[in-house]
């Protein structure tokens, strides 16, 4: 099924923009997949994984060079294997220090790990290429089936092809028995080493293989991209594969993939409205670890048993008077971001902006009145509607299993 979509959507959204942009949410899967493999499935709140993605962006980058100058006859669609070996060595270099800890130690490591590569990425010029990074030209590498992947169309397939790939192979690996060790590990580390198995081995091994996977994303990234540098080994990939995990749910299999491609949209296309776009995700951030610390996909799965047994209806009509405060809060959140970012970012421009289709004057007395009122009423109405949308949903679940029980 999802291979029938990848090789559908291409011909649905046909624009440009859109196949870049599921090029982009590609190899994101596979980056966030292989950081929940650390988080959700091991246990292990890694700070540095852009180290391995980056990392197999660059070995990928100077292994097109050398294909492009002929030296090796090498088709395009292997080359993301560079990456993927490049950081699965990297990750066994790193692992073997990092995953003598766990917990807080660990996280404190792979942070000073991450900032270590960082540093050297603008030190050995050779390697990363300074502050203009690496080019490549992805055209020049020897040519299969007569595909030069010189159209985007063509380097989304390769994409959708290798994260199809990873997907599977990403999920056979929490199926397998040490896949179950990890969630041990995860859950009770003193139960796993008390029946025999050594937990820092395990840890080792699970870090190992992200580290290989998220090297195939980052040549993916090089390939799609055709440049590589050193913003790709900092804080920041870093930050947002955490989002992605977190926001879609460290908790299932699915919830990194939600999450990839939440934020690849909200990259792409949220950013195109507002310079304060980051500041949206990051509020988004706050309220799913506050009011759904099982992600996105938590909250859709969470319903799944309420529609099986048919008991989702009997919470829908709470769910409706909810939408009214939510609207009402989330408007008065936009205009509140959005007229202190034109006051404080473009201070020296006209006042006069337009937000949600509203023209209005951002110095105004009361646009800032409205605000306030769109935030304290649509707050209050939705503290007074969650206890009865609470108590609705318990209601249906608890019909929904004593249904199931008989």
């Amino acid at each position: 099924m999802a291979a029938l979509a990848m090789g559908v959507l291409p011909h649905i959204f046909s624009s440009g923009a859109s196949i870049t942009m599921m090029s982009l949410m590609g190899f994101a899967i596979i980056f966030a997949l292989s950081f929940n493999m650390l988080l959700g499935q091991t246990g292990m709140l890694s700070f540095g994984h852009a180290v391995y993605y980056g990392l197999g962006g660059f070995m990928t980058a100077h292994a097109l060079n050398v294909v492009g100058a002929g030296k090796l006859p090498i088709p395009l669609p292997v080359l993301p294997l560079v990456g993927g070996l490049a950081g699965l060595s990297f990750a066994i270099l790193f692992g073997w220090v990092s995953t003598k800890r766990a917990g807080t130690a660990f996280s404190m490591i792979s942070l000073g790990i991450g900032e270590l590569v960082a540093a050297c990425s603008l030190i050995l010029r050779g390697f990363f290429g300074g502050e203009g990074g690496i080019s490549t030209n992805r055209t020049a590498t020897l040519r299969m089936f007569g595909l030069n992947f010189g159209p985007q169309i063509q380097v989304y397939y390769l994409i959708a092809v290798w994260c199809l790939l990873c997907v599977a192979a990403m999920y056979v690996f929490t199926r397998t028995p040490l896949g179950r060790m990890c969630n041990a590990v995860r859950d009770n580390p003193e139960r796993a080493e008390f029946i025999g198995y050594s937990t820092q081995m395990v840890r080792f091994i699970t870090f190992c293989i992200s580290g290989f996977f998220a090297g195939v994303a980052g040549g993916l990234a090089a390939i799609h991209y055709e440049i590589v540098t050193s913003s790709v080994v900092g804080a920041g990939p870093s930050g947002v594969v955490l989002l992605m995990a977190y926001i879609g749910g460290i908790s299932f299999f699915i919830g990194p993939i939600i999450g990839a491609v939440l934020m690849t949209t909200l990259q792409m296309s949220l950013s195109d409205y507002t310079g304060a776009w980051l500041l949206y995700v990051g509020l988004m951030f706050i309220v799913v670890v506050m009011y759904a610390p099982w992600g996105l996909a938590g909250l859709l799965l969470m319903h799944q048993p309420l529609l099986a047994a048919g008991t989702l209806r009997r919470v829908l009509p709470t769910y409706a008077m909810a939408v009214a405060p939510v609207l009402m809060l989330s408007v008065g959140l936009v205009l509140l971001i959005e007229t202190s970012h034109h006051l404080l970012v473009k201070a020296g421009e006209d006042p006069a902006m337009s937000v949600l289709w509203i023209d209005y004057n951002a110095t105004s007395p009361m646009v800032w009145l409205g605000i306030i009122v769109l935030l304290i009423v649509g707050a209050l109405a939705l503290r007074r509607i969650a206890p009865r949308v609470s108590e609705a949903f318990h209601a249906a679940a608890q019909e929904a299993r004593r249904r199931r029980a008989t």
